[in-house]
């Protein structure tokens, strides 16, 4: 019997654009062919565990035989941002995507944001959040007035420098318009620097709308432990967890999910390793998004070795983020899964219709039932 399940999620780590990319202008888009094309792609552990069998891949052929289990799944829900693509994974599908401001906000929610906070606001429109503080920073130092974006996904962006704008001052405003927004996170976008010269910091805290009762929930109400390292905790507004630490980094992210896998717990130990989308994703940096998945593959073994003989590994993506494609955001992209663990058989689970499967078959090994269709658990085990 499986005791324990470590899900690792490669934030935006696609692998091909979907069926109804054309529905989100992403046709053509795929994060991992793409830098295996363009840069190459060192992995040798992912690679043995089948990510070129899961499709076409520069450099990784197919694997006669595989030491994990294999496949991808595809979005069904409307959207293509990390609250959606997570809340899916945990069985949760949304019908009706968040709301979107590609001109911004209206009026009437900045002077209902404004007045609820006593600041003003400049910026307010679809930005880079690097090159938004650069462009604003030197106004915002000036005169205290929070830098409103968003981008293609439903966030609403707060930044500020921290010198001008205490993190609790700012922490707290975030909260004010997680109360009044109906978008998908509300996100703190902290930053230090001067004079045009700005830089983000670690300090970032997202805040997301509560989900329904999901994998998470299920899994806590058993008595089971919920685990979450890294912007998991927020993702799902802290629902459903009966741990948790914040992580500054991939490489903290995989130090912690190692600490946890060596400890006795029982039940889910749930990774977000944000780096790829934040870093390297959003900025269209190639060479940093190819350098941060071989890391991440140099520091498998470490994390397969944590492992006792009834753990699951699990790895997947909530979205893609193409770093040679167009603009600066998310791609609508199929996600890959790969399943390892000592009982685990080395199959094909094929070509998933949701990324929910994923949460279905946890549930399914963790607690022995499960609420939807969809569970691969008698393919692997």
């Amino acid at each position: 019997m499986v005791k324990r399940v470590a899900l690792i999620v490669l934030d935006s780590v696609g692998i091909g654009f979907s069926a109804d990319a054309d529905e989100y202008g992403d046709r053509g888009a795929n994060t991992l062919g793409h830098i295996a094309d363009s840069a190459g792609l060192d992995i040798p552990n992912m690679h043995e565990m089948g990510l070129g069998n899961i499709a076409p891949l520069y450099g990784l052929p197919p694997m006669g035989t595989t030491s994990a289990a294999y496949g991808k799944a595809k979005e069904v829900s409307h959207g293509k941002d990390t609250t959606t693509g997570h809340w899916e994974i945990a069985g949760q599908i949304l019908t009706e995507p968040f709301p979107t401001y590609p001109n911004g906000f209206p009026a009437d929610i900045m002077e209902a944001f404004e007045k609820a906070t006593g600041k003003g606001t400049i910026g307010n429109k679809v930005a880079s959040g690097t090159a938004i503080i650069n462009e604003l920073g030197d106004e915002h130092v000036a005169t205290g007035k929070l830098i409103i974006y968003t981008s293609a996904d439903s966030v609403f962006q707060i930044a500020a420098h921290e010198e001008v704008v205490p993190l609790e001052d700012l922490y707290k405003y975030c909260e004010i318009a997680r109360e009044q927004l109906g978008v998908g996170r509300v996100i703190a976008r902290p930053f230090v620097g001067s004079n045009g010269d700005y830089q983000r910091t670690s300090n970032r805290h997202d805040y997301s709308l509560e989900p329904a009762d999901n994998m998470l929930t299920r899994i806590k109400a058993a008595g089971k432990d919920s685990i979450g390292v890294g912007k998991i905790f927020d993702i799902y507004a802290g629902k459903g967890f009966t741990e948790h630490t914040y992580t500054k980094s991939n490489a903290e992210g995989i130090d912690k999910t190692i600490e946890f896998l060596k400890q006795d717990n029982e039940g889910l130990i749930f990774t977000n390793l944000v780096d790829f989308d934040m870093l390297f994703g959003h900025r269209r940096d190639l060479i940093g998004y190819r350098d941060a998945l071989e890391y991440f593959d140099q520091r498998l073994p470490e994390i397969t070795a944590a492992m006792n003989d009834n753990d699951l590994l699990i790895i997947t993506a909530d979205h893609g983020n193409d770093p040679i494609f167009k603009g600066t955001d998310h791609t609508r992209e199929h996600i890959p899964i790969l399943i390892y663990g000592k009982k685990v058989k080395p199959v094909n689970i094929g070509f998933r219709s949701t990324f929910a499967d994923i949460g279905t078959t946890i549930e399914d090994v963790l607690l022995g039932e499960t609420t939807a269709n969809g569970s691969f658990a008698s393919m692997i085990l």
